[in-house]
């Protein structure tokens, strides 16, 4: 199968991992492959797959296996495999700068610090795909940022993480309805979530 699209959600994966901050990615990656009763196939010893579907788009959803800071290994060896584009990749990661509840779009520049997203970067020699950074802050000055990104959601933050969740998904099936630039804008803006729901 041919796919227009490849979703990178970034986590570290084992149970001790599961419900970190770093692995916001793999939540959102886990509620659209739910959402689509799509199942995780063990495709590579160093990543798994699922297949998606959003309206004549086809698209796969790869979660590294490789831990974060290799992430990038994964995604070449994917990039390799089915030849998808690297600017029609969206790599959904975590952003410590953002507060939890903001879900942000943006196409090229910089890793930020994020180590997952340099890796990728590095692999792939390019910045050209698509990011959503899903916020998971702020995080407190008197923590270091790899304890934060490692630690997980307290519980009066979870009604809030299960919103970004929703929020992130919710981006993402819009971007596969309209040109990059309309979606983009409707996320960032947070048009999206201001609008009557959209009639099928």
């Amino acid at each position: 199968m041919n796919f227009d699209w490849l979703i990178i959600a970034l986590g570290n994966p084992g149970k001790k991992y599961s419900q970190t901050r770093h692995n916001i990615g793999w939540m959102v990656g886990f509620e659209l492959c739910q959402k689509q009763n799509t199942q995780l196939n063990t495709e590579s010893t160093i990543y798994y797959t699922s297949r998606l579907r959003f309206g004549s788009n086809n698209v796969l959803i790869v979660f590294p296996t490789t831990y974060m800071n290799n992430s990038g290994e994964a995604v070449r060896k994917v990039h390799q495999k089915y030849g998808i584009p690297i600017d029609r990749m969206i790599v959904v990661a975590d952003e410590y700068n953002f507060p939890l509840g903001k879900v942000h779009l943006k196409k090229g520049g910089s890793d930020g610090g994020h180590n997952g997203i340099a890796s990728i970067i590095e692999e792939l020699q390019s910045e050209d795909f698509y990011r959503l950074r899903c916020g998971i802050g702020p995080k407190p000055k008197d923590i270091i940022l790899t304890d934060f990104v490692l630690s997980e959601f307290k519980e009066d933050e979870k009604d809030m993480l299960k919103e970004t969740i929703k929020k992130a998904v919710e981006a993402l099936e819009h971007f596969f309805k309209h040109i990059p630039e309309r979606a983009m804008s409707d996320i960032n803006s947070g048009k999206l979530w201001k609008e009557e729901p959209e009639k099928e």
